[in-house]
């Protein structure tokens, strides 16, 4: 028998059915020789403290740092994740060999892996890698099974990421906290959250510092057309006048006249930062909302492997894409005018040496159904319009530079055009974006006549008065571009494409990041804009150690996990820098001088261990509108007077009424046996058979309501 464990149920059933297994067994499906079991994301993590020493369960300063001599994994404490493991401990236990299906990426290969550890196997394992849940896609991927062990460096990389994390996570919290947080809340500390609050910092006060100045430009309109003076800007209305009356006696007369055409590149497709990044500005998402929305379209079929951070399609894909561009019903307009002639094969869109495990986002040969979201099929949309946009020629622009002179004073204009809109045509129809420099963008607009070098005439010339502007708080968009490029700003798309190794934090990380430090009240939004509290300011003002707010120093140890990744660096080394860093901190830290963080809201929040968050539970009660049905997973939920039921009841038949043996059940407790298939332990039954009157209920196979 083959055992093949995917990284959600869902994953597991779409696996399941292409391989034949589909008798529903406790925890798993069987069938054609195969077994499909499943996980819930994380089962295992690494172990706490306390689990290496009693001794560790208080937070005491100089017990620190903590490094333990082998660092140890153990199932996160939760009974169904407990029941879940031991389902596939004994499958791993009777099985012939193990295929892992968990996600194809680092943060995959390291939950499966750890599991399997735990599992002590021993039997062959095999690799599935796939780039979308499509029927072909997972045939394709069982036909070209991988050994385990070509991953190995994957598993390695993550693994060192979680140590690092743990090593300094844990030490720099506690030490932070025990030093600087008055026995009021954790202060906590992470190789990734620290950088990204302190670039958040930096600009905060940078705007805080800003003093705003005045001053004063020449202009002047000649055959209706707006020239600037080509001079510094002047501080003094004082001088302003009397550059007026300058010009005011002097004749306007041409210098040159150009025109370049030129040509404006296609777009990139999308990795998941990019993505974020567009939804942002566009929809105003945040980037944990838009990664849940592109979750929700890959694992419903529509769209490929989101957690990427390639722009780049592998060469191999070239044939197919014909194939998902007719398939893309609601886009037919846009895509016939492509479909006339073969699809270029540009190496701006194909090129398998910026492609590693995945490639760029784009949609699979599934069209969108009805059912989705606004906010998913928004998402769509904006993926499906980037992967038409790339195939069609560049926009030819043309760009005219005028330069004047008014006596000795230079004067200079330009204006741009589009001759031919090529790619631009795919977005014609969508309201055009706000400009942040109305000023600048009006000028750029002007239609500007022909003009012949030394022709001189009358103009009309005025004083422009401006004010100097601080810089831009981060929004989101914003961010999640400084934290690809490790702080550093960068327009140009080639450029940004070679940042990306030292970047901070993965792009699938990111947007966690982000809602830590909202969580932890050292961010706070306004509007867009994202700001640092007075806790966040304090917190980076009290780290002496640059080490640990650098963007780019924390940018070159994500180099490193990735060259662990390649196979080019030692993942020991790396855990062995790390314990370095740490033990040095700590004795800077505890010998030096001690103040207290005043508190952005004084919580009463005990100093302890965060406990990990379980899988499987939603913080916040989700509507039943937005929730799949657990039976045909294709449609939502609906709520009646006396049940909830699946949009399409006639064909599907699920239904749970609210009220079960004599118990009315809240929609908490519905919710929880519609996602997890079971209560918690309940009590107040009275019409049961059997005369029970407490217990947990659970959905059976037949997704029947029992109680036990």
């Amino acid at each position: 028998m083959k055992l093949c464990i995917a990284e959600k149920p869902s994953v597991a059933r779409d696996i399941a059915k292409v391989l034949g297994a589909t008798t529903p067994k406790q925890g798993y499906m069987e069938g054609n020789g195969y077994c499909v079991t499943w996980t819930f994301g994380h089962l295992c993590t690494l172990k706490e403290p306390h689990d290496y020493g009693p001794q560790y369960k208080s937070w005491n300063l100089f017990l620190l740092p903590i490094i333990p001599s082998s660092f140890g994994i153990k199932l996160i404490p939760n009974k169904g994740v407990e029941n879940q493991f031991k389902v596939i401990e004994r499958l791993v236990e009777e099985c012939d060999e193990v295929i892992n299906c968990g996600d194809a990426g680092q943060e995959g290969e390291l939950i499966q892996r750890w599991v399997l550890q735990k599992a002590k196997c021993n039997k062959p394992v095999q690799r599935l890698w796939i780039s979308s849940l499509t029927e072909e896609a997972i045939k394709e991927g069982f036909a070209s099974l991988k050994p385990a062990e070509d991953y190995k460096n994957l598993y390695l990389a993550g693994n060192a990421r979680a140590i690092g994390d743990w090593l300094l996570g844990i030490n720099a919290t506690r030490l932070f906290t025990k030093k600087f947080g008055g026995n009021k809340a954790v202060l906590s500390i992470g190789r990734v959250q620290t950088p990204t609050l302190a670039m958040l910092v930096q600009r905060q006060k940078e705007i805080d510092a800003f003093t705003t100045e005045e001053y004063w430009e020449l202009k002047t309109k000649y055959r209706d057309v707006i020239f600037n003076a080509a001079i510094d800007r002047l501080k003094t209305l004082e001088r302003a006048e009397k550059g007026l009356e300058y010009l005011k006696v002097n004749p306007f007369e041409i210098v040159s006249f150009e025109i370049k055409e030129g040509k404006e590149k296609n777009p990139r497709l999308f990795d998941l930062t990019g993505l974020q990044v567009e939804a942002n500005k566009k929809y105003g998402y945040s980037a944990e909302n838009t990664l849940n929305y592109i979750q929700s379209l890959y694992e419903k079929k529509h769209v490929t492997y989101p957690r990427v951070d390639t722009t780049y399609l592998s060469e191999s894909l070239y044939p197919k894409i014909g194939g998902i561009l007719q398939k893309m019903y609601p886009y037919q307009d846009l895509i016939a005018p492509l479909l006339e002639a073969p699809i270029p094969k540009s190496k701006a869109v194909f090129d398998d040496t910026k492609v590693t495990d995945h490639h760029a986002i784009i949609p699979t040969e599934i069209p969108p159904s009805q059912n989705l979201s606004r906010e998913e099929k928004l998402i769509y949309d904006l993926i499906a319009k980037r992967f038409i946009a790339v195939f069609y020629p560049e926009c030819k622009i043309s760009n005219t530079l005028v330069e004047g002179k008014v006596g000795t004073i230079p004067f200079k204009t330009s204006g741009r055009q589009i001759l031919e809109p090529g790619w631009r045509a795919v977005y014609a129809k969508e309201p055009k974006e706000e400009s942040t420099d109305k000023e600048k963008e009006k000028e750029e607009e002007q239609t500007i006549p022909e003009f012949i070098v030394g022709e001189t005439g009358p103009h009309d010339p005025m004083i422009h008065q401006g004010k100097t502007t601080p810089p831009k708080p981060y929004t989101e968009a914003t961010l999640l571009r400084a934290m690809e490029t490790a702080g550093k700003q960068v327009e140009d798309e080639e450029l940004r494409e070679m940042l990306k190794n030292n970047g901070i934090g993965r792009p699938s990380t990111r947007a966690n990041i982000i809602e830590t430090l909202f969580k932890r009240k050292y961010i706070e939004k306004k509007r867009k804009n994202l700001i640092a509290t007075q806790t966040g300011i304090q917190l980076i003002d009290t780290i002496e150690d640059e080490l640990l707010k650098s963007p780019e120093l924390t940018g070159e140890w994500e180099s490193k996990l990735r060259k662990i990744e390649k196979g080019e660096y030692e993942a020991n080394l790396f855990k062995e820098e790390l314990i370095q860093m740490v033990t040095e901190l700590t004795e800077k830290v505890v010998y030096g001088k001690g103040k207290v963080i005043t508190l952005q809201e004084e919580e009463k929040e005990e100093v302890k261990e965060k406990k990990k968050r379980e899988p499987a539970q939603k913080k916040e009660l989700q509507s039943w509108e937005e929730t799949k049905c657990p039976k045909c997973k294709e449609h939502n939920l609906i709520k009646g007077k006396t049940a909830v039921g699946c949009s399409d009841f006639k064909n599907c038949g699920f239904k749970i009424s609210f009220e079960i043996f004599g118990k009315k059940l809240s929609d908490k407790q519905l919710m929880d046996l519609v996602l997890k298939g079971k209560s918690s332990k309940l009590k107040g039954f009275n019409t049961h058979p059997e005369g029970l009157t407490e217990g947990v209920l659970t959905l059976s196979d037949d997704f029947n309501v029992l109680l036990s």
